[in-house]
């Protein structure tokens, strides 16, 4: 379990760094077909808004509190805590991630802000 959970945490911190957030191949790679995402702005966005040649914008985020919660043998819930410096805001996250043709993709996550 430590093994998968130090694996999800480099897929969900990838998912952080600009070169992967400004890459349509990259996020491809990443997202499941079906992805969709509660974002913490109040919108609703699916993986075709995120294959865009923009990607999903470059944002200075720090994640800590980390925790992955297994649902069945192929799905695991990912839940942490992110700072983002660009927006000055903070927020509690969460990401199921499922096992699809031999690699780890995020089938969906939510961002929910917090005050602190």
């Amino acid at each position: 379990m430590e093994q998968l959970k130090k694996q999800i945490l480099e897929l969900e911190l990838k998912l952080l760094k600009p070169e992967i957030r400004t890459s349509p191949k990259e996020i491809d790679k990443l997202l499941a077909e079906g992805f969709f995402e509660f974002g913490s702005s109040g919108n609703v966005w699916y993986k075709k808004d995120c294959i865009v040649p923009e990607g999903i914008g470059v944002m200075k985020m720090t994640l800590s509190e980390f925790d992955l919660h297994p649902l069945s043998d192929d799905t695991v819930l990912a839940t942490y805590r992110v700072r983002d410096d660009t927006r000055m805001q903070n927020s509690l996250r969460s990401s199921i991630w499922k096992f699809i043709d031999g690699r780890w993709q995020m089938f969906f996550h939510q961002g929910t802000i917090t005050k602190s």
